[in-house]
């Protein structure tokens, strides 16, 4: 990391002067668009095959499909598959849906980077798929140290545990992926080292609630539907929500492999401008309902409606005697700029694989997120889609994050953010 200059980490702002002539005027209302995408009759295919893991996060994708929107824009034969795991998807990337797998994802924001520099399978980010939405939940006996956003109330009982050879373990989705970066960074803020204090784990997020059932696990960060499942079958509760760590932080990503775009230029576009349609729609209160109970179908999450409404409308039941109503920081997949892939939060991604030994402490991050990153296409999805000038950010970057204990990340000076963080691997 200490080669890596302030001038690589630069972001600049994307947004040409024509692109907000083009924009300007455009409505953001659903209503706006209500054909069939012009370019349709161009599409170089309308097929694709799409994954997703059963988490509330995977909504657009769902909702694309079973609204139409896939086919509205033309894209008449897209499939969406459900994924057993994240490294099931990341294989089924791999091999494409020629092989037997699938061209693009619901996916951990971090993933594709590490595909296309560990796994040598370029990929590109098309779209963040929502802000916020996790949660850290954990096994009831920790109410006893009212264990919650401050992780040095677990300092001492983690290290009892590790003297016993009795280690506390929590369950992650995928080694650096967004819930394993959580975790990292909740602990380490409270003065536990990850690697060497406790144990992490990965588990499929489906099965977290089971693990914890049969006591595998003492602890788990994943998104919904699973926390607030967790606390209605009374095994544990929710010790935060992720908002409360990084507001509005950046959560999944819609993901494609490279070749396919490249070959696919407009049915890519097709797609995306479907997702984003879908993201409007899912962040519309009045159809909160109907999004949970199309989700909670056996084909998608084969869970009860109940178990993901109320935390999607912002009520969160913590499973500890706190409650709170139209949370702050409950999902959002438009609103704030949620849909659009800041390279900014790219950035702090790769720090952080960074700075748990991820990736190479000298990897040229400025050059991989700009490789991977699309959030051009993005833009012209959303111009063509109608979506004002107001709503598409004429920058890459949200400037400078502040997280809950403090902490400041500039993305033009990550190397200073790493240097300050007394606990790392790097």
């Amino acid at each position: 990391m200490s080669n890596i200059s302030r001038r690589k980490f630069l972001i600049t702002s994307s947004v040409t002067a024509a692109t907000a002539i083009v924009a300007h005027g455009c409505s953001s209302d659903n209503s706006r668009s209500t054909t069939t995408n012009s370019n349709s009759s161009k599409l170089e295919t309308t097929k694709a095959k799409l994954g997703f893991i059963a988490l509330t996060d995977s909504a657009p994708l769902i909702i694309a499909k079973e609204k139409g929107l896939f086919a509205k824009h033309g894209m008449t034969e897209v499939e969406v598959s459900k994924q057993k795991s994240w490294p099931v998807t990341r294989d089924n990337l791999k091999i494409g849906s020629s092989g037997g797998g699938i061209d693009g994802a619901h996916i951990l924001s971090p993933m594709p980077y590490l595909m296309t520099l560990n796994d040598k399978v370029p990929m590109y980010v098309l779209a963040r798929l929502n802000t916020n939405g996790q949660a850290v939940s954990v096994a009831e006996k920790f109410k006893a140290i009212k264990l919650g956003l401050d992780s040095k109330a677990l300092k001492e009982t983690a290290y009892q545990a590790k003297s016993a050879q009795k280690p506390i373990k929590l369950a992650i989705t995928f080694p650096g992926g967004n819930h394993d970066l959580w975790t990292r960074y909740w602990l380490a803020a409270g003065g536990i080292n990850p690697d060497q204090d406790v144990i992490l784990e990965p588990v499929p997020p489906p099965q977290m609630v089971a693990n914890m059932k049969v006591g595998t696990v003492d602890a788990f960060c994943v998104g919904e539907p699973w926390n607030a499942q967790l606390v209605s079958q009374k095994l544990g509760y929710s010790a935060l929500v992720t908002g409360e760590l990084w507001k509005d932080h950046p959560e999944k990503a819609f993901t494609m492999r490279k070749d396919w775009v490249d070959q696919n230029p407009n049915a890519a576009q097709a797609l995306l401008m479907a997702i984003l349609e879908a993201q409007q729609w899912c962040e519309k209160d009045e159809n909160k309902a109907e999004m949970c109970e199309i989700c909670a179908d056996r084909k998608y999450f084969n869970v009860a409606v109940s178990d993901i409404l109320e935390r999607s409308k912002g009520n969160i039941d913590y499973g500890d005697s706190r409650k709170v109503e139209n949370f702050a920081y409950r999902m959002k997949f438009w609103a704030d700029n949620a849909s659009y892939p800041y390279k900014s939060h790219d950035i702090w991604f790769l720090t952080e694989d960074i700075r748990w030994g991820y990736i190479p402490k000298d990897t040229d991050v400025k050059t991989i997120v700009d490789q991977v990153n699309r959030e051009d296409l993005w833009k012209k999805a959303a111009i063509a889609l109608g979506v004002s000038a107001a709503e598409i950010p004429t920058s890459s970057s949200r400037g400078v994050e502040t997280f809950f204990d403090g902490v400041k990340f500039d993305p033009e000076k990550p190397e200073e953010y790493l240097n300050s963080l007394p606990i790392k691997k790097v």
